[in-house]
């Protein structure tokens, strides 16, 4: 596994990280923050084409691992929507309050929601692929139409869910109940950023009237909503993973052109 760089996101628990520092030194040019999926890391095909076209382009970008994800520490049974959460908003303090592109894909675009309702950092765009908001909801949902998963959540407080990407997915308690702070589909959501969704038209994991329904509940000034024919969950093609950098890319040439016109007006 490739060495990186760790910090601390709470006592015990360090997580990875990796970056592309550019070498122009223009604090002005946007960077991007990819966040991943559920049960992903940061090595996965998305996050690392994106790194590489961002060093083409000498632009920051920054990946990480969440707590029991990938190279990080800590057990996922233990994870948390707060936890992670908390530890993309600590990446996020790496770009140093340089304005910043957040890319989410799956649990990360819900959490790339999430973070930009905080209101934290200089938050250029959203790009989000397949955005799982709400994802404990619909857990807590499907568990319980399921007599098996009631059982084994009352009884051992976690639910090993079938993955066709693999092991199975630890369901815990802990998290579906977490999970209840952070809903935003009911009330919606208001952003002060441009916003892109793209997701696949054949996903299984998260449909895309399941996107539409997040594109609808989000309250932004520039919005656009991409349905990808014959694109799975994963939008891991290349032709699904230039469509992503396109629109990061432009909302990053969107907000570098207005603060150029910023700056050539005359002040009043």
């Amino acid at each position: 596994m490739p060495q990186f760089e760790m910090m601390e996101a709470r006592p015990g628990i360090h997580i990875a990280f990796d970056r592309h520092v550019p070498a122009n030194a223009d604090r002005q040019k946007p960077g991007f923050l990819w966040l991943g999926g559920f049960k992903s890391d940061m090595t996965g095909t998305k996050a690392e084409r994106l790194m590489d076209l961002a060093r083409e382009a000498d632009r920051l970008f920054i990946r990480f691992d969440y707590s029991g994800h990938g190279a990080s520490e800590g057990r996922f049974e233990d994870g948390t929507l707060t936890s992670w959460l908390a530890e993309a908003c600590m990446i996020l303090g790496l770009a140093d309050d340089r304005p910043m592109i957040l890319i989410g894909s799956s649990m990360g675009g819900f959490l790339a929601l999430l973070v930009a309702r905080m209101k934290i950092g200089r938050i250029a765009g959203l790009v989000l692929v397949a955005p799982a908001a709400d994802m404990t909801e619909l857990m807590a949902a499907e568990i319980a139409a399921n007599p098996q998963a009631r059982a084994a959540l009352e009884r051992n407080g976690m639910w090993l869910r079938p993955s066709r990407y693999g092991d199975p997915y630890p369901i815990t308690r802990k998290l579906i109940e977490d999970g209840a702070k952070h809903l935003i589909l009911g009330g919606g959501i208001d952003l002060r950023c441009p916003l892109r969704i793209l997701h696949g038209d054949q996903d299984p994991d998260v449909p895309w009237q399941h996107g539409l329904k997040t594109f609808a509940a989000i309250r932004s000034p520039d919005a656009q909503f991409t349905l990808i024919k014959d694109g799975d969950h994963r939008l891991s093609r290349d032709r699904d993973i230039m469509a992503i950098h396109r629109a990061a890319e432009e909302l990053a040439a969107n907000y570098a052109g207005k603060e150029a016109s910023n700056d050539a007006s005359p002040s009043r």
